[in-house]
């Protein structure tokens, strides 16, 4: 939670403002909820555990930045996030996602986040190992013996064989060498020329290990519930099998130094530290909470209060096994989302609606809102097309007119057909810049510009006819 020390309400709402347009008041609720989880810290342990997070309900249509809040949210203060769908999941006793996977999500991410932290201690190091294994590569000792085929001596041998595995590939770089000065000297060489980034291209044959495909079975899915994976137990009981891949001495040197740092890292403090981050920092997005209410869309879903009456003890606060350990989400921040065009929060049961109780409905976007989002963002798509043809050496200007056509279209075919929101504008540009994205390998360099006029040949047909646009744009 160091990450929330200095940044305010105030600061987490201009971040957002970098990427969504309009919404303040969805921004300013998420950077209060996000500031109250730091104040809750410096609290004395009992006041601690009274405090729980103030739940939050975003209402409004989609493509307005529901879930692009909550995603930046996290991003910011490097939280442990995760996006579910509550039409995803069944009541139990049915077929399907259960709603503890949810929880069992988080602590995946919450695990990355504090391998990315915890490796980066280590990387100095880790890399100077990494160099030394493809510098070993590269200029190979002296071989005192040839090793022998352990597959009839091994007692394990049999079941080796059956499994495909020969016991000599198992730890392929532990054969005994002799090392000459001249072999030490070429090899302190390459280890310089390695971190200049003069060999980076060149070819190198590697040895990792094999990865295992994950146990898909209905027995696996069941056993997920109670925080086992068949797949891991399996995993630990057969050595790792080594195969080789052909990649160059740039990409070698990535894949060593994420093998080097798994050895230098302590993998039982990883995963509770990643437990602890989930349960004090992590962000569960629960999107279209909606369809699961009695009103829903989804007619041929099973029983969708029993949905959410499963989702209700994991929002109140209750210890769910994973495979990294108990975790509990009393203080885990849950963000529920939905476009209740149908149903109505009164809609949900009365119990989980108590356990949101900060509301907050998303505006609408106005034609206003859609020439900013097309320029403002620092992401704004009109951005990413030009950096995307400036790799074909193409410049593409567009007129402030040729923005504003383009919001006039999406709003208005937003307003006759469905409301998508800021979604139609990846469709209209796309549809805009077709010929051009098309043609731009072969035209190598030049300027291009989009006037009202462009705009109009490409889309004014299409916007014209009811049937075309509402299957085009």
């Amino acid at each position: 939670m160091n990450q929330l020390d200095n940044i305010t309400p105030r600061q987490v709402v201009t971040e957002l403002d970098k990427y969504i347009v309009g919404q303040h008041n969805a921004k300013k609720s998420v950077a209060v909820a996000l500031r109250n989880r730091y104040r809750r810290l410096h609290l004395n342990e009992d006041m601690q555990q009274e405090i729980t997070p103030k739940n939050i309900l975003m209402i409004g249509a989609t493509g307005v930045g529901k879930t692009e809040i909550a995603r930046r949210l996290a991003s910011i203060v490097k939280a442990p996030f995760v996006k579910v769908e509550a039409t995803k999941f069944t009541e139990v006793g049915y077929i399907g996602r259960d709603v503890e996977s949810m929880v069992r999500d988080l602590v995946e991410s919450s695990i990355q986040i504090v391998k990315k932290q915890q490796y980066s201690n280590v990387y100095v190091q880790a890399e100077k190992r990494a160099i030394e294994r493809i510098s070993k590569i590269l200029v190979p000792g002296i071989k005192k013996e040839q090793r022998q085929d352990n597959m009839n001596n091994n007692p394990f041998g049999a079941m080796f064989q059956n499994m495909g595995i020969n016991p000599n590939d198992l730890n392929p770089e532990e054969e005994s060498e002799e090392v000459t000065p001249e072999i030490s000297t070429n090899r302190t060489k390459i280890q310089q020329q390695i971190r200049d980034g003069l060999l980076d291209t060149r070819e190198v044959t590697i040895k990792v290990d094999e990865q295992k495909k994950p146990m898909n079975s209905p027995m696996n899915a069941g056993l997920e519930q109670m925080g086992i994976d068949l797949s891991d137990t399996f995993g630990a009981l057969s050595p790792k099998k080594k195969v080789e891949r052909k990649v160059t001495v740039k990409e070698a040197i990535d894949i060593f130094i994420q093998e080097e740092s798994e050895k230098l890292v302590n993998a039982e403090d990883i995963n509770a530290e990643a437990v602890k981050l989930a349960e004090n920092s992590g962000i569960i997005f629960i999107d279209e909470i909606d369809k699961i209410t009695s009103k829903g869309k989804n007619d041929g879903q099973v029983s969708r209060e029993g949905v959410q009456r499963d989702i209700l003890p994991i929002v109140e606060g209750s210890s769910v096994n994973t495979k990294y350990g108990t975790v509990n989400t009393d203080h885990v921040l849950f963000i529920a989302s939905g476009a209740f065009h149908v149903a109505r929060p009164s809609d949900l049961i009365p119990e989980l609606q108590g356990r949101f109780p900060i509301r907050v409905e998303l505006d609408d976007l106005t034609k206003e809102d859609f020439v900013k989002i097309l320029t403002e963002p620092n992401n704004a798509l009109i951005k990413q097309y030009r950096e995307l043809l400036k790799t074909e050496n193409i410049t593409v200007t567009f007129t402030f007119e040729s923005i504003e056509r383009m919001a006039d279209i999406a709003y208005q075919v937003n307003a006759e057909t469905d409301n998508i929101g800021a979604r139609r504008l990846h469709t209209i540009l796309e549809k805009v810049l077709e010929d051009l994205l098309f043609e731009a390998p072969d035209m190598q360099m030049g300027e291009i510009t989009i006037t009202e006029k462009y705009i109009d040949d490409k889309l004014q047909h299409i916007v014209a006819d009811k049937d075309l646009s509402r299957y085009i744009l």
